[in-house]
């Protein structure tokens, strides 16, 4: 039998009406790539400050673990070796290291990296440019702080100041027994403001600090690290196989991380 009229617009109708359904559910499609997740883009923040206390703009990298604000979280200060800057802490995968220590179970905290000049031994060597106290006044609260080479010296400085930081750490601590030694960086301005400044020379005022000292057995600066191991009887001491070399840095940092994130948010 025949179609009728009524019927075959009836049946175009309804394809068109079920067409238009089809299309309507289909989810949109598009060849952009979704953008990355607010909480990995927060996990390396690089910021520009203008130190009054160093006469210039200084790098400032705020690295946190992967998933957390950094706003949230306490703050270590990394303090770099010499001939580098803020950068060198990201290059020694420091927020990889903090990422894998959190998922282990350490409390989320955050580490800040800032520029202290290349060869200031983070103290105030030049006029008019003072590493310490940028520390001390302008990068906010930090609760732990850690350096490695340059950098511990400058992290031991800043400790005996800030006797209430919950963890400092010092790793292939770059030290001087002797003036002579010292005089050689052309660091110092004499041998009485390299003598305020070494930590050698006042490991009494590090009393009651929770440190940490790590160095390799085949480091230039074993000699002085052993010292400083004895004359402040760290909270903890390491010494392995390794160098004054990237290669012993990187394997050691998350070992060094979970010893700060452990101290870091004590409330005792």
């Amino acid at each position: 039998m025949g179609l009728s009229r009524r019927t075959v617009i009836l049946g175009m109708t309804g394809l068109a009406v079920s067409a238009c359904t089809t299309v309507e559910n289909e989810p949109p499609r598009s060849t952009t790539t979704p953008p990355p997740t607010t909480a990995a883009m927060k996990s390396v923040v690089n910021t520009k400050l203008t130190s009054k206390a160093r006469g210039r703009e200084v790098t400032v990298i705020t690295m946190a673990p992967d998933g957390h604000n950094p706003d949230d979280l306490p703050k270590c200060v990394a303090l770099h070796g010499r001939g580098e800057d803020a950068s060198w802490m990201v290059r020694l995968d420091v927020q990889k290291s903090l990422t894998q220590v959190v998922r282990a179970g350490v409390k989320p905290f955050a580490v800040v990296a800032v520029d202290g000049g290349p060869e200031t031994y983070w103290v105030d060597g030049k006029p008019g440019d003072n590493p310490q106290k940028m520390l001390l006044e302008e990068l906010g609260p930090i609760q732990a702080a850690f350096g490695i080479s340059m950098g511990a010296f400058g992290a031991l400085r800043f400790a005996r100041t800030r006797k209430d930081l919950k963890a400092v750490v010092a790793i292939s601590p770059a030290l001087f027994r002797d003036w002579p030694t010292a005089k050689s960086k052309r660091v110092f301005a004499d041998q009485a403001h390299w003598e305020a400044n070494e930590p050698l020379r006042h490991t009494n005022d590090l009393a009651g600090v929770p440190l940490g000292v790590w160095c390799g057995a085949g480091d230039t600066f074993i000699t002085v690290a052993k010292a400083l191991i004895n004359q402040t009887n760290p909270a903890k001491s390491v010494i392995t196989p390794g160098g004054h070399t990237a290669d012993y840095w990187k394997p050691i940092m998350p070992e060094v991380l979970t010893f700060i994130g452990e101290r870091i948010s004590a409330t005792a």
